[in-house]
């Protein structure tokens, strides 16, 4: 798109916005629905938000709790020799 479609498109958006309406009512309106989308909402939470802070909790305190372990993977090649050695985490005393 080239910059002066963009100017244009930007033009007719703001030519049709409600706010610069003439009616004093309307512009009224459309503050009004604007301040009361930004007011806090409730702090209700769906069964399904809570279970999913429920769950992170627990493997947070898993992993808190648990002691950390190391993981030692060696793959070979079909002929013997090493392929790959993977070495995950550290072992705590």
């Amino acid at each position: 798109m080239s910059e002066l479609s963009n100017l244009s498109e930007l033009a007719r958006f703001v030519g049709r916005s409600r706010l610069a309406s003439q009616d004093a009512m309307q512009r009224h309106r459309v503050v009004a629905g604007i301040a009361q989308s930004l007011e806090p909402r409730s702090q209700r939470r769906s069964v399904g938000e809570l279970l999913g802070v429920v769950m992170v909790l627990s493997a947070r305190t898993r992993r808190m709790v648990n002691p950390r372990v190391a993981i030692d993977l060696d793959v070979f090649s079909p002929g013997g020799g090493r392929a790959v050695r993977l070495i995950l985490g550290t072992a705590r005393p």
